[in-house]
């Protein structure tokens, strides 16, 4: 990786194939971003929605993990038209500043401001509405900064930007676990994470100019198509097809482990601060993780290869959370924590490289990442309706654990159906 920041081509460099490779600052701002988006998303899903969930269930007729599900998922929805949405618009972007810096910075920006008025909420209602606001404006930010990659990067380099990102990702995963934890309230932790999401994507858009879309490049507006361009065709591009459904499938089984962890120390295990357990358990996953995301994708790009990467890391995901269901203790989860932070890590790097790998067109990169990205955000809204009446009604958290666990093992399975990519 070279130190400097990759020449920005005139014309129609938007839609290059990018061949030189980016350099130390400009990796490090965009994955800076990257992070501030998570912070925004997962200080609310690991702390701060679920004890507004025990704050508003009680007079519903709902109980805690129900409210926490209805809100979780109606935000999920919310995403899953955002990012593609996003991204195409994205695309189609031709302001002076580029395609991509003006929906990082309106979406971090909206995202600050919906996370303050989540923390103003009265109710169910108000609660849900703003999840789905900050839903709406994360993921705009998020799938400009998800589609800078194969805008810049080379295909050789970008499993290590992945790893970068990945790293950023659990890293922002933790702080936004932190501050939430820490910030000594409801409405201090959404305040705190709001600061942070709007800051940490300055370096990046004051610093790192973007690629610019000439007028001329752009196709002719018409609603028709601009629908009908977010269908892909399995049949068409069959290894997108794969790609996309062994990621929904991984992101499926670890949303499962996610969702009611804080429920599952406290109910289940006892533990006697589940607020600080999450936070342990999560700082344990993030190290390991932290030790094998840009390793397992600088790998990746020195051999060549990503298929191998994604099938194993997604098995011994599996293994780790079928643990959770045989060996329900404290020391069993810290274990299953590391070991899915290891798993997870690879994953995360490599499996990102793949997608970019198979995208078909360089016009619709944030829309078709945005596409690949409804399997990151679908998982949010099935894992609650699949989750909820395991855990209350068919056999509790021992059974979810084991369904998760075949879920994961299933789709590390099916990357294996993925043809043109080694």
């Amino acid at each position: 990786m070279t130190a400097a920041d990759p020449v920005v081509p005139a014309g129609d460099g938007a839609l290059a194939e990018p061949v030189e490779r980016v350099g130390r600052g400009w990796t490090a701002a965009l994955s800076l971003a990257n992070g501030a988006i998570w912070v925004g998303w997962f200080g609310p899903l690991q702390i701060l929605l679920a004890s507004q969930a025990e704050d508003f269930a009680p007079g519903t007729g709902m109980s805690k993990e129900t409210v926490l599900a209805w809100v979780t998922g109606a935000g999920a929805v919310v995403s899953l038209a955002a990012n593609p949405f996003f991204g195409a618009l994205s695309d189609r972007t031709t302001a002076r500043w580029g395609r991509r810096t003006p929906w990082i910075v309106a979406g971090s920006a909206g995202g600050a401001l919906s996370l303050l008025l989540l923390a103003g909420a009265g109710g169910v209602w108000t609660m849900a509405a703003g999840w789905c606001l900050v839903q709406l404006t994360l993921n705009a930010a998020f799938a400009a900064i998800t589609a800078a990659v194969p805008d810049r990067v080379p295909r050789l380099q970008r499993g290590s930007v992945g790893g970068w990102l990945g790293a950023a990702q659990i890293l922002g995963v933790v702080g936004g676990t932190g501050l939430a934890a820490a910030a000594g309230g409801t409405g201090a932790g959404y305040a705190a994470c709001a600061m942070f999401t709007l800051a940490g994507v300055l370096p990046y858009v004051l610093r790192h100019p973007d690629l610019r879309l000439p007028a001329s490049a752009r196709a002719p507006w018409a609603w028709r198509s601009f629908l009908a361009s977010f269908r892909l065709s399995p049949r068409r591009h069959p290894d997108l097809a794969w790609a996309w459904l062994t990621r929904f499938l991984i992101n499926l089984s670890n949303a499962l482990v996610l969702l009611y962890l804080l429920y599952y120390l406290r109910d289940r295990l006892h533990h006697h601060d589940p607020e600080e357990g999450v936070l342990v358990l999560t700082a344990v996953n993030a190290v390991t993780l932290l030790a094998t995301v840009v390793v397992g994708g600088v790998w990746s790009d020195r051999v060549g290869r990503r298929k191998p990467f994604v099938i194993w890391s997604g098995v011994l995901m599996a293994v780790a959370t079928a643990a959770l269901a045989g060996w329900q203790t404290w020391p069993g989860a810290i274990v299953a924590s590391a070991v899915l932070g290891i798993g997870f890590g690879v994953f995360t790097s490599v499996d990102f490289a793949l997608m970019t790998d198979v995208l078909p067109e360089a016009l619709d990169r944030g829309k078709d990442l945005g596409v690949i990205n409804i399997a990151n955000a679908l998982p949010q809204v099935a894992a609650p309706a699949l989750a909820a009446p395991i855990v209350t009604h068919l056999g509790g958290y021992r059974v979810l654990y084991l369904v998760s666990a075949a879920i994961g093992l299933a789709g590390a399975v099916l990357v294996r159906r993925i043809r043109g990519v080694e």
